[in-house]
């Protein structure tokens, strides 16, 4: 990536948003909901130690900027808007 993330932001890859609903139908890009998901592609040095890259996050939905590099598009977000990060378990917490 040719942009590195400064005073504790993150860059992210989008995940693609759903092209059907639970029930079948088939919604057009104007009407899908801005995807949450996504994949960290760079941290700040000085950002939070808790994600990396390559962490599947889930972030506030009206947080970030929105940019685009190499025709792909990254959302920059200041760590402090990643709500969640997909972590691996055994089982479900009691």
């Amino acid at each position: 990536m040719k942009v590195r993330p400064m005073n504790g932001r993150v860059v992210v890859k989008r995940l693609e948003a759903e092209e059907k609903t639970t029930g079948g139908v088939i919604l057009p890009d104007t009407a899908r909901e801005k995807p949450v998901e996504g994949e960290i592609i760079a941290v700040a040095e000085d950002a939070t130690e808790e994600v990396a890259v390559g962490d599947r996050v889930i972030y506030s939905r009206h947080g970030g900027t929105d940019v685009e590099e190499d025709g792909e598009q990254y959302l920059i977000l200041d760590s402090a808007d990643i709500l969640v990060k997909y972590v691996q378990a055994d089982k479900i917490p009691e």
